[in-house]
């Protein structure tokens, strides 16, 4: 069984296409549900498994195959994008070339057998035990946008408040989300665009995931919240834990030790050097980044204390003919960074190991059927010096007895013996070093005490910095965002402090005890403003501000009126109407019968302010007068029309005597 750990305490499904494909219509699948302890087991339509991911939400959605779940790289996007926040599809064969399940399987001592049920068994618990490549086509980065909840069309009369209170309310909210933020401690990016009345949007670029975020996806009156996983450029691959491949190491032990990693194919992994490090810290750097195959020195013969490394990790050993010229090692190194003269040895040795092993890696490469781990085989064959023939014989013997046998009978008796001799081989080498380790156990222990005691203060020191660091970021973006309101307001009250003044003016003149003295001194009279010549308009001009007997009165659109209108704005008794437009011949008469002046707006010089405005009074005398004119020359040429009248029905009368 594998060493690892169960990395779960929550549900993990196990699926495995039943029957059907996922490409044609209706398929079935083989879902197992695991929780570490019990198993359960059920066959599914395609739509009941997507409805149980989402009411069960699972850790895992475990499978041998991914494209099992989709019929392309779209829809498995798309079923990426669909899963719960905190469910994760994990391809338990590998990442871009999976093994066969059974391999897998077998390498980690999970029952297997053909019967898709089965495979979705060995899939759900291998996932449990952390094998397997979670499959991801999002980042950690998260977007979330605050914007109109509708549209900031045609409000009528009332537009620019319904515009204003709409974007009002989205900066209300987008404030609302930044404050979230800041309190969760989380790093973001705002976007703000800008709009009349506050803003049209925000978008807030949140460096973690949806569930991580203090702020859900809803939709209310004026405002929506969107929340949306940046996209990956593709589909990647992320181990569910490190994966340690072989590799090459080298070591240049002393005052200074240091060690290079380096693939089989030549590539430097790492390379670290240490003053202070003792040997196993050193032996938990390397098992960190790898497995070793060969391990390699500089100088020959390899000094003792590489060759302990070496029986540690039970590892080939390399080194040269003679020991390798520095100008040598800084030739072989030259297009590899490093920190000091050691890190160059330990990597110069290490790469000079790969060069001497290059053709045989090349030939075992070459005898590797597609799919074997060339690692595993190259390990056997370098460090065990068994052949590359024996080794495949006896992985082709291991996955045949497999195939026959989906219950994991025991292995024959001659394939036993072939296992315990490999036994038998590796504890006559780990026991040559039992002795060496155990001597120095005690010390080992009496350092990592030591050090256990200052890592304990130091990491109390280091949360309290960060508790610290932390709040006086989240101070200081709460004191940038004030500072943002606040100036936001002072613009907004010299706005309002003039708009103030006006009014004052305005009213001053609209009062009788002000508006002897304001007239007087300015020559100034208010006009109330009527948007159009309608019931409404005039009934909302009233409510807002009133109009009273003798105030002048500003039509800004005159056309339309009929009798009633006419009426109900002469029920008033306004001193003047002044007007832009036609006005209607009923509308005339009715005003000129109840002796209300009626003249053009243009002729009187006017300055509005808001809802308001005011007029020179010369302007609204003249403008009296001259209707006073014609209404005088009206009555004359009614009168004389009336005469007119009387003589010819005088006329017709005599003519019919």
């Amino acid at each position: 069984m594998s060493t690892r750990t169960s990395a779960l305490d929550a549900v993990v499904f196990g699926v495995d296409i039943q029957s059907g494909d996922v490409r044609g219509d209706a398929p079935s699948y083989a879902l197992v549900v695991y929780d570490g302890e019990d198993v359960t087991r059920d066959v599914v339509s395609h739509r009941k498994l997507r409805r149980l991911i989402d009411d069960e939400e699972p850790a895992i959605v475990a499978t041998d195959n991914m494209y099992e779940l989709a019929a392309d790289k779209d829809q498995l996007i798309h079923f990426l994008g669909s899963l719960p926040a905190g469910t994760k599809l994990v391809q338990v064969t590998g990442a871009e070339q999976p093994e066969p399940l059974s391999r897998v399987a077998k390498r980690h001592g999970i029952p297997y057998g053909k019967d898709p049920m089965q495979e979705a068994e060995a899939a759900a618990r291998l996932a449990a035990h952390n094998v397997g490549h979670e499959v991801s086509a999002f980042t950690d980065t998260t977007e979330v946008k605050v914007a109109r909840g509708r549209s900031t069309g045609s409000g009528g009369w009332s537009e620019d408040r319904y515009t204003r209170r709409i974007h009002g309310s989205v900066r209300k909210r987008a404030r609302e989300v930044e404050s979230e933020l800041d309190d969760a401690n989380l790093e973001y990016e705002r976007e703000v665009r800008e709009a009349y009345g506050g803003f049209a949007n925000a978008v807030f670029t949140v460096e973690a995931r949806p569930q991580d975020i203090p702020v859900s996806r809803n939709r209310s009156g004026d405002v929506r919240v969107e929340i949306e996983r940046e996209r990956r450029d593709g589909i990647e691959f992320q181990p569910l834990v490190k994966r340690r491949d072989h590799v090459v190491v080298g070591i240049d032990p002393g005052t200074t030790t240091a060690v290079a990693i380096v693939s089989l194919e030549g590539e430097v992994l790492d390379v670290w050097s240490s003053r202070t490090s003792d040997t196993a810290d050193v032996i938990e750097w390397i098992v960190e980044r790898g497995r070793p195959i060969i391990v390699a020195a500089d100088v020959t013969p390899m000094p003792e204390t590489v060759e302990k490394f070496r029986r540690s990790f039970d590892a080939a050993g390399w080194t040269p003919t003679s020991d390798l010229p520095i100008d040598e090692k800084q030739h072989r190194t030259r297009e590899e960074p490093y920190d000091d003269d050691h890190q160059r040895d330990a990597m110069a040795a290490a790469l000079y190991a790969v060069d001497a092993h290059e053709d045989q890696f090349e030939r075992i490469a070459d005898k590797l059927p597609p799919g074997l781990d060339r690692g595993e085989v190259t390990a056997r064959v370098v460090a065990d010096e068994e052949s590359v023939e024996a080794v495949l014989r006896d992985l082709d013997d291991d996955e045949d007895t497999e195939e026959e046998s989906t219950e994991h009978e025991p292995r024959e008796l001659t394939e036993e013996e072939k296992r315990i001799k490999s036994l038998e081989r590796q504890v006559d080498r780990l026991q040559s070093h039992v002795g060496t380790l155990e001597g120095r156990i005690e010390d080992r222990d009496e350092r990592i005490d030591e050090l256990e005691s200052k890592l304990t203060l130091a990491r109390r020191e280091e949360r309290t910095q960060v508790r610290k660091d932390r709040e006086v970021s989240r101070l200081e973006r709460k004191a940038n965002r004030l500072e943002r309101e606040r100036d936001e307001a002072r613009e907004e009250v010299e706005s309002l402090e003039g708009k103030v003044e006006r009014m004052k003016a305005l009213w001053k003149l609209d009062h009788s005890n002000f508006s002897d003295v304001s007239a007087k001194k300015e020559g100034l009279v208010p006009v109330k403003l009527i948007e159009k010549f309608t019931k409404g308009a005039i009934r909302e001009a009233d409510e807002q501000y009133g109009i009273a007997a003798d105030d002048v009165v500003y039509v800004r659109d005159a056309s339309g009126a009929g009798r009633s209108t006419a009426e109900l704005l002469a029920g008033f008794e306004p001193r003047v109407v002044l007007k832009e437009g036609g006005l209607s011949e009923i509308a005339d008469e009715i005003l000129f019968e109840n002796e209300i002046p009626v003249g053009p707006a243009d002729d009187v010089a006017m300055q509005e302010v808001d809802e308001l405005a005011v007029a020179r009074e010369d302007d609204v005398e003249a403008v009296i007068d001259d209707w006073h004119d014609r209404a005088a020359e009206r009555e004359r040429d009614r009168k004389a029309s009336m005469v007119d009248q009387l003589i010819s029905e005088h006329r017709a009368g005599d003519n019919e005597v």
